[in-house]
């Protein structure tokens, strides 16, 4: 039978672009509550407990509150909330965090899905930290500059509303060094300390640059720009929806757009070296809302349901945005 799969929060930022990715697919039905049954707490429980995979695009307390009214031993749920990452018995939903990763998520109950800071940060530091060429213990410090839509329906108001004019173009934020994902960073990239993680947003509506600087006299003897760019190279190599950009010689004239996977599932990873100085720049572009979100949850339900994530999501032409109802 046809798996039956039920989008809680489907209104939401993250929802809406999953309900995009899913719409016209045959190989699953979409289980859908009427407007005004919504807000009804016995109707959501219902179809939790109706559906084959129940997705949770909520906010981390109500995900809470829907993963506890799902009582029919058959369902199995991925979270897109934050409020998983770091639970025993969850399984965290990062297909490419090491070679068994999507086995375990296609045979789960339970799924995570990854933060969107912590899908740059874990698919730079994790092979890295495996291979001994940063170790665990080594002071990090990740930067990262996301769209406003990575603040959900707050950041759609601020910047697309009637305020739009006067919203602030950037602002760091997480000045606290307490960022909630900074746990779950921490903790899948196998780091003996949290990492300093100073993140920030840009008037620009979705798309993530995460870097992360080295100094190689700081690392163990003998590890270069080409070192970290082979460890990365064997650890993703035929992954569908990681590059690796080359390691390059002249990167003066090099930019980041943010916004240049902007509809996409893919992740695009980059090393630059200074030779000179003996500095390395690590660095991550994303979709917030694609591989950071709403393309991941996609990614994992299809390996839960083993049907290709790579024919849903390597399309020819990217999903294009929708606005927050």
């Amino acid at each position: 039978m046809t798996p039956l799969v039920y989008i809680a929060g489907d209104q939401g930022t993250t929802g809406l672009e999953v309900r995009q990715w899913l719409a016209g697919r045959t190989d699953l039905r979409l289980l859908q509550l009427p407007s005004g049954h919504r807000k009804s707490a016995a109707h959501r429980a219902e179809a939790l407990n109706d559906c084959d995979v129940a997705l949770l695009c909520l906010p981390d307390d109500a995900a809470r509150e829907a993963v506890a009214l799902v009582r029919r031993p058959g369902v199995r749920v991925i979270d897109a909330s934050s409020a998983h990452p770091t639970a025993p018995c969850w399984v965290y939903g990062l297909p490419e965090l090491d070679a068994a990763q999507a086995e375990r998520i296609a045979h789960a109950g339970r799924v995570s899905n990854p933060g969107c800071y912590p899908t740059g940060a874990l698919a730079l530091l994790k092979p890295l930290v495996d291979d001994g060429l940063v170790p665990a213990d080594h002071p990090l410090v990740i930067h990262a500059v996301s769209g406003y839509s990575g603040r959900g329906r707050a950041g759609l108001e601020d910047h697309e509303g009637a305020g739009a004019a006067t919203a602030v173009p950037f602002q760091v934020y997480g000045l606290g060094l307490n960022h909630k994902h900074v746990p779950e960073i921490q903790q899948h990239a196998g780091l003996a300390h949290a990492p300093v993680f100073v993140p920030a947003y840009g008037h620009y509506r979705q798309g993530i640059v995460l870097t992360i600087a080295l100094h190689l006299r700081l690392l163990p003897a003998g590890v270069t720009g080409a070192r970290l760019h082979a460890a990365l190279q064997a650890r993703y190599a035929g992954q569908a929806f990681i590059d690796l950009e080359p390691l390059a010689e002249d990167v003066d004239a090099r930019r980041l757009d943010p916004r240049a996977l902007n509809g996409s599932n893919r992740l695009r990873l980059a090393v630059f070296e200074q030779k000179r100085t003996g500095q390395v720049l690590l660095a991550a572009v994303f979709d917030n809302l694609g591989k950071g979100a709403a393309g991941a949850a996609v990614q994992n339900l299809d390996l839960m349901l083993g049907l290709s994530a790579v024919r849903h999501l390597e399309r020819g032409d990217p999903f294009h945005s929708v606005r927050a109802a």
